[in-house]
């Protein structure tokens, strides 16, 4: 594992969904007891005298539009250096089913690209992309979990576009998981294909750092820097 890019007084601010959220605003506070928090701790154990300010801006339910909706008060206005984004099964979940909120890929991906310009516009903050992922085996075409796993890459795709037009860090949770889902049963992670358990969060904790460790690939033009979409 290469030195962490984050440097010393930088802030992270993470936002997303019930995975980042994970109870930061209960007795977890402020972090939450996921991904988020086992990501401090790994870092605070491996660079000890780096200090960080660390946001938690996850919260449980959100879409891409919910977070368009809060994005002035929980991301301009933070203003960070480092800026995690994770959501896309509720979009999913909610668009899989017909509901009035569901999010279609195409409307994700426009939204998607939306808030990401206006953080290239209004920060300085350097991108780390989390793609959403779905833990199951379940392949029966009558199925609704074999529908979700059936249409979650269209929303994976944007992610990993996203990913590459604005020069961000992308971290790939849903190949990580399917691969060890090849070892172990699907509940060893997560006790039913959304909510990570402690195990799955760890996981997902160590998949961030070990990209946050992994010096990018150079964009075109030789920059490795963010770029706005165009």
């Amino acid at each position: 594992m290469g030195d962490l890019c984050f440097q010393d007084g930088e802030k992270v601010v993470f936002i997303g969904d019930s995975i980042t959220d994970c109870g930061r605003m209960g007795p977890a506070a402020p972090l939450g007891a996921g991904y988020v928090s086992f990501l401090h701790d790994l870092v605070m154990g491996q660079w000890p005298g780096r200090r960080l300010e660390w946001v938690n801006k996850g919260i449980g339910g959100n879409r891409v539009i919910d977070l368009r909706d809060r994005w002035e008060d929980d991301v301009i206005r933070e203003q960070p250096d480092w800026l995690s984004v994770k959501v896309g099964i509720n979009d999913l979940h909610c668009h899989l089913r017909g509901d009035p909120g569901g999010v279609s890929p195409e409307t994700f991906r426009q939204v998607y690209e939306q808030i990401l310009e206006r953080a290239a516009a209004g920060t300085k903050a350097q991108l780390v992309l989390i793609t959403p992922f779905y833990i199951s085996n379940d392949h029966c075409p009558a199925s609704f979990r074999s529908q979700v796993l059936e249409l979650l890459p269209e929303y994976l795709g944007t992610v990993e576009v996203m990913a590459q037009r604005f020069g961000a860090r992308l971290v790939r949770l849903q190949p990580m998981f399917e691969r060890l889902l090849k070892h172990y049963p699907a509940d060893t992670f997560c006790p039913e294909p959304v909510h990570p358990n402690p195990t799955g969060h760890l996981l997902i904790a160590q998949e961030v750092l070990r990209v946050l460790c992994t010096r990018p690939a150079r964009q075109e033009g030789g920059s490795t820097g963010q770029k706005k979409a165009g």
